[in-house]
């Protein structure tokens, strides 16, 4: 009997030990202790070297547009902070120019400004001229000014040059205002017809123009800082070689074909054709001015995406 009961034992230790069982519960254990599989993502961003005309990356600027906002907005409330007049400046700097340049011009000089009141012909020739000039200036100094965040951040570098156009639209629009009350007291007819309906094409020419040689003169500015200040006295030239304060029919006539080489001249002139409607306009050098216009907005952009990959190295 205790033969048996021995053999009972045994038999039932067998059954706990077999090889069965083992293997059965091993791979289950295995499996409960195994960590989770990782889930890989897919990035987020991928930064890569581009090369031609891709390296504009449209798109990726549309993605980057909030961002845009954003600086555009900052510029804004920058600009007027801390100033007793805030907005008000933006009216008071055409109005005291345009008063000097009638004092001289217009008084002085005695010149023709083509049967329009002096003071008016000359601001509407300061409106067009502000938008060129304002946003070559900004787009300019948008990557040494913003040079902190260049090398902190990863962003499309035109972002920051495009977010400089509202504010010179603000002024723009500020400036526009006070024209046309000036040309209410003025009795000066606002007509809407075929010439007022261009104003926009003549301001996306003079911008196209303007952000082309800002984008340029910005690439060059990180890595020679002397280019900024060329510029600016380049400017102060162009303004007095520009129909700002005097119309173009004031140049003789055998250096006027050197006068409308420069394409603002032509810009100019049919922005303020486009709002007063009785200034002349040389026609046949529009066409001229528009694609040259659109050649520097190319050539800006292009040297500007070439160039950008050195600006974290040398700002």
């Amino acid at each position: 009997m205790s033969d048996g009961i021995a053999m009972q034992v045994v038999v039932q230790d067998s059954k706990e030990i077999s090889p069965s069982t083992t293997t059965t519960k091993a791979p289950a254990d295995a499996i409960a202790a195994a960590p989770p599989p990782v889930m890989r993502r897919k990035p987020h961003l991928s930064i890569r070297a581009t090369s031609g005309w891709t390296a504009l990356q449209l798109g990726e600027l549309w993605r980057f547009r909030d961002l845009m906002f954003t600086l555009a907005a900052r510029d804004v409330k920058l600009r007027y902070r801390q100033t007793m007049l805030g907005a008000i400046w933006v009216v008071l700097q055409p109005l005291f120019t345009a008063g000097v340049f009638t004092f001289l011009f217009g008084t002085v000089a005695k010149l023709s400004s083509d049967n329009v009141p002096y003071f008016l012909f000359a601001y509407t020739g300061l409106m067009a001229w502000n938008v060129f000039n304002n946003t070559v200036g900004k787009v300019n100094s948008s990557m040494v000014g913003n040079a902190h965040l260049i090398t902190k951040v990863y962003f499309p570098r035109l972002t920051l040059a495009l977010a400089t156009l509202y504010t010179t639209y603000f002024d723009f629009l500020i400036a526009a205002g006070l024209l046309i009350v000036m040309m209410i007291r003025s009795r000066h007819e606002i007509t809407i017809g075929p010439g007022l309906l261009t104003l926009p094409i003549w301001l996306l020419l003079l911008t196209a123009l303007a952000m082309g040689t800002g984008l340029l003169s910005a690439a060059f500015t990180v890595r020679y800082r002397d280019v900024g200040q060329i510029l600016g006295v380049g400017m102060q030239f162009l303004l007095f070689l520009s129909p700002v304060a005097y119309p173009a029919s004031q140049v003789p006539k055998r250096y006027l074909t050197f006068y409308l080489i420069n394409p603002v001249s032509s810009l100019l002139e049919a922005f303020r054709w486009s709002l007063l409607g009785r200034t002349g306009v040389h026609w046949h050098y529009i066409g001229y001015a528009a694609g040259f216009s659109m050649l520097m907005l190319i050539v800006g952009a292009y040297a500007f995406k070439r160039m950008e990959r050195t600006f974290v190295d040398v700002i």
